[in-house]
């Protein structure tokens, strides 16, 4: 049968592309791509004689993947996604996943990352890093996810938005603290920055933000593994409620004096709040 060839594309700097990326680009027979009009550019930069091309993304792929299956039975096919590495917060998963289960190899080639070229260049530790994706929309949502991290000893990278940078970062400081870290603006491409600094410095360079950004956030290096203490977490939540204290509080009390996860806690004190 047939291969799915998984094939990154430069995320900026048209260089950014391994010699076998282009040769497989210029041998398949069909090429999905998340956005032909940048697939035409790359396949014109490299002077490739674009195959037959195809859009594969999330308005479409209904569709398009029993077609694309199709295909595969005539000759492999490579699956590129606007920028970088395909699969990966990236619509091309449900092909990737569809092409495996129909019995086809599925081949993914090493290349360009934003995730890993920020935490390279972030100089903060990365033997162990956790990667969120794009950052929720909504304060509420962020704020939760962040409290989550809060005992975490793991790096963390994630992009965002820039209309929504500023509130992301002021987010980040009230849940997290002032911690260190790297924001990185347009990777590879002309306009490259890499900041370096705390939550409350960003907040104050990045005024007015503009481009793509991934944020790579530094772990709690305080954090030890707690012993968990036996403790009656519903009695002390609904104590700390009536006494009139903010959830964020009474769940990093408890959470501190339990050594529970803040996200266990944070649960009990919503099913108290229902309950109510």
């Amino acid at each position: 049968m047939a291969t799915l060839f998984v094939v990154p594309t430069p995320i900026g700097n048209m260089e950014d592309i391994t010699l076998r990326a282009l040769r497989v680009l210029g041998e398949v027979s069909l090429i999905a791509a998340e956005d032909t009009r940048t697939a035409r550019k790359l396949l014109s930069h490299h002077k490739i004689r674009a195959p037959r091309l195809v859009s594969y993304n999330d308005r479409n792929r209904r569709q398009r993947t029993p077609q694309i299956l199709a295909a595969l039975q005539e000759g492999d096919v490579a699956l590129v996604s606007e920028a970088g590495t395909p699969a990966i917060s990236d619509p091309g998963v449900h092909l990737v996943q569809a092409a495996a289960e129909a019995g086809h190899d599925v081949v993914s080639l090493p290349g360009p990352s934003s995730v890993v070229t920020a935490l390279a260049a972030s100089g903060l530790p990365v033997r162990s890093f956790r990667y969120l994706g794009f950052l929720p929309r909504q304060s509420g949502a962020r704020r939760r996810l962040y409290a989550e991290l809060q005992d975490s000893p793991d790096t963390v990278v994630a992009f965002e938005a820039p209309h929504r940078l500023q509130k992301s970062l002021n987010d980040l400081r009230s849940v997290l603290g002032d911690r260190r870290l790297v924001i990185c603006r347009e990777l590879t491409k002309l306009y490259e920055e890499v900041f370096r600094g705390t939550a409350a410095e960003a907040i104050e360079y990045f005024v007015k933000p503009r481009g793509e950004f991934t944020l790579v956030i530094e772990g709690n290096n305080e954090a030890q593994p707690k012993q968990q203490v036996a403790i009656d977490i519903d009695a002390e939540l609904s104590s700390l409620r009536e006494q009139g204290m903010r959830a964020r509080d009474a769940v990093r009390a408890i959470a501190e004096r339990s050594g529970l996860p803040h996200r266990h806690v944070y649960d009990r004190w919503l099913a108290l709040s229902k309950q109510d």
